[in-house]
């Protein structure tokens, strides 16, 4: 059983960081991208940033300078440092990893970032 287990969530103020953290356990083969999406209230979900299993990042524009991706490969973790934080990044941040087979999704974390 594949299981996505996300932490770092929370309230933070208008300019704040946070540290988003996801652990993927149970059988995955072949782990190729690792990412995180947010879905706003009344919005679609959307991509904030991924990372290829060498290491390359791709960012959304609205991230780009102030979230950086990062991943363990040999723990199958990949975290979100995000800084600089504005009152339209909060939404429900998600970690999805793309396995040979399968893609997963974590249950998701509430990040509120308050003006």
């Amino acid at each position: 059983q594949v299981q996505l287990v996300e932490s770092g969530g929370g309230l933070v103020q208008a300019g704040g960081s946070l540290r988003l953290s996801c652990a993927a356990s149970g059988s995955i083969f072949s782990i190729n991208l690792m990412g995180w999406y947010r879905q706003a209230p009344g919005k679609q979900r959307e991509l904030v940033a991924d990372i290829t299993k060498d290491s390359r990042t791709n960012y959304a524009d609205a991230v780009k300078g102030r979230f950086t991706i990062s991943r363990d490969t040999a723990k199958n973790t990949v975290h979100l440092q995000m800084n600089s934080l504005k009152p339209e990044d909060t939404a429900v941040y998600y970690c999805k990893v793309n396995g040979y087979y399968n893609n997963y999704w974590g249950q998701g974390t509430q990040v509120t970032v308050s003006s």
